[in-house]
């Protein structure tokens, strides 16, 4: 396998014994924990004189930081998304600075091309011919095209509610789709029952080591796009929790690099339908409780039982940050609230970042001189209806 320099194989981050990239491909074989990339630090030469000499024109600029290299990746330039200031929400939470990193603006939509973009080179390496996952939608649509362009199979399983978008996008991408009726615990069971069959490569997340280390350099681009300024706070839409787990190791990583002297405190962001980082946060829970009843129009974050809790716990308490919840509606009118001040198309589930820095903000938890960035982790366009009827709903 071609690998980069400093990237020296996968670490358990529960047993934390090593693993030759070549030898483990998933979970951990001693124990079935979580593996996670590992590199030798100080090996790399890396500042912000030396990448501003680069294209900010996709994630792989920041490659000596990946397990592979930019020639070896199954790309489509995702990353270098736009980091937009929001001063209206800023005066209206009474705040320093909002900015909002727009994921939307990706090559399928969302945020899970940068991790799937890692995960499906890693396949590829590894030689494989079909790879699954099942998905909430937008991981979905991602591994689709991201399979296709490797010239490998993809096979989704996606619950039945997920928005129209991304059901057509993994048959437009060439991907096979089983959707399954219910909700992502029963496109689990279908995808689990599936990779016992086939014997597939499977991408789901954590499954891989790969898509968390993708999303990751998201924190690279805030923080650099800041001029290597960290922000106070930085707010994520949670479900299983890839994209805040890449988020904290990518800052963790500046530090380690001695490109950053502090760290941004961390918030998860969550419906009150489906909240089961916040009940676990709040209870002081090491890991979470699955969540009996999910029920929110918020499908992307609809995960009532998130297996890599305690990574985002830990990343949560280890940051100085915390957990909040807000109702669908409060969801949904943020939403349109930021698309209508400020011009960026937050996708439903995305949108509980806005809303949950709202919250935060009217609880006092950020101070008046504080830069805040919210990720916009899907595209609107994906479910602009959901957001269209409420507006009808009210009259508008």
């Amino acid at each position: 396998m071609e690998t980069t320099a400093a990237f020296t194989g996968l670490r358990c981050v529960d047993c934390g014994e090593r693993f030759d990239v070549e030898d483990a491909t998933h979970r951990c074989p001693d124990c079935g924990g979580v593996l996670d990339s590992a590199y030798e630090y100080g090996s790399i030469a890396l500042d912000g004189e030396r990448l501003a000499e680069r294209p900010f024109g996709s994630m792989w600029r920041y490659e000596e930081l990946l397990p592979f290299p930019r020639e070896a990746a199954v790309t489509i330039d995702e990353g270098t998304t736009p980091l937009v200031d929001c001063p209206a929400m800023a005066s209206e939470m009474g705040v320093g600075r909002v900015l909002i990193k727009d994921e939307g603006r990706s090559p399928t939509g969302s945020f899970e091309d940068r991790g799937m973009a890692v995960a499906t080179t890693a396949a590829r390496e590894h030689g494989a011919e079909d790879v699954a996952l099942a998905s909430t939608g937008d991981a979905g649509q991602a591994v689709a095209a991201y399979a296709g362009r490797a010239g490998i199979d993809a096979h989704a399983f996606l619950p039945a509610r997920s928005n129209h978008t991304n059901k057509a996008m993994v048959n437009v991408h060439g991907g096979d789709m089983t959707v399954v009726g219910g909700r992502i615990t029963d496109a689990i069971a279908a995808y689990d029952d599936a990779i016992e069959e086939e014997g597939w490569y499977p991408l789901g997340a954590f499954a891989t080591p790969y898509r968390h280390e993708g999303a990751k350099t998201a924190a690279y681009e805030i923080v650099e796009r800041l001029g290597w300024e960290v922000p106070d706070a930085i707010v994520a839409p949670t479900g299983g929790g890839v994209g805040l787990v890449g988020v904290w190791k990518g800052v963790s990583e500046l530090r380690e690099l001695g490109l950053i002297d502090e760290l941004p405190a961390i918030y998860a962001a969550q419906s009150a339908g489906c909240a089961p980082i916040v009940e676990a946060f709040e209870e002081g829970l090491e890991r979470h409780e699955s969540w009996e009843h999910p029920d929110t129009i918020c499908g992307g974050i609809e995960i009532p039982d998130p297996e890599a809790s305690p990574l985002v716990l830990e990343a949560l308490r280890e940051s100085g940050g915390g957990a909040v919840a807000t109702d669908d509606e409060e969801i949904l009118e943020s939403a349109i609230a930021v698309a209508k001040g400020e011009g960026v198309e937050m996708g439903t589930s995305a949108a509980a970042a806005a809303s949950g820095a709202w919250r935060l903000a009217e609880g006092g938890e950020f101070g008046e001189d504080d830069t805040v960035v919210l990720l916009n982790t899907a595209s609107a366009n994906k479910d602009a209806d959901v957001l269209r009827s409420h507006l009808m709903g009210k009259g508008i």
